[in-house]
């Protein structure tokens, strides 16, 4: 004899079969993101290399005519274009160059200091010189400003009788 199944066994089962149906639509959704997203990382630079290209262009050609030409200056102005433009390429994408001035005071947010020196002008922790410009992407340092900090500030005369006495022995010597 047949065994009949009631209604709440049957309801179970089907419960069971939707349940495996979602979580296997799940895992599913879970590989087409995962392999959305890697596509998007392989090819999220597409566009700024395009834009990039015609800079990779210019400079070739400027190689090549540094070979033919003996116009200095205009192979130079070649080149300073070529940079500008490329800067605009990259500010376009939201890269900032900045360039900290003689004088500012140092943020290490923004600056990193290669080296510190005392200055006679300068006040402390003001920055005395800059050897590289830093970068910016929106609003994210992503390279400081590389500069050299004023380290003591000016220098004060104080006439005390060991500074002169001092100044004296090393004019005997």
């Amino acid at each position: 004899m047949e065994e009949i199944k009631t209604a709440p066994e049957e309801e179970l089962k089907e419960w069971k079969d939707r349940a495996l149906r979602y979580a296997a639509e799940l895992e599913n959704l879970k590989k087409a993101f995962k392999r959305e997203k890697e596509e998007y990382f392989k090819f999220a630079l597409e566009s700024v290399f395009k834009e990039l290209l015609p800079t990779v262009d210019n400079l070739e050609m400027a190689l090549t005519a540094f070979e033919k030409s003996a116009n200095i200056e205009a192979l130079k102005q070649g080149v300073e274009l070529t940079l500008k433009v490329l800067v605009q390429t990259l500010e376009k994408f939201g890269l900032r160059q900045f360039e900290p001035t003689i004088g500012d005071p140092f943020h290490p947010h923004f600056h990193e200091a290669l080296q510190a020196e005392p200055h006679e002008e300068m006040p402390e922790g003001s920055i005395i010189r800059i050897f590289q410009k830093g970068y910016q992407l929106h609003d994210r340092v992503i390279r400081p400003a590389l500069v050299c900090v004023c380290q003591g500030g000016p220098k004060e005369k104080i006439s005390t009788k060991e500074t002169l006495a001092e100044e004296e022995q090393g004019a005997q010597e």
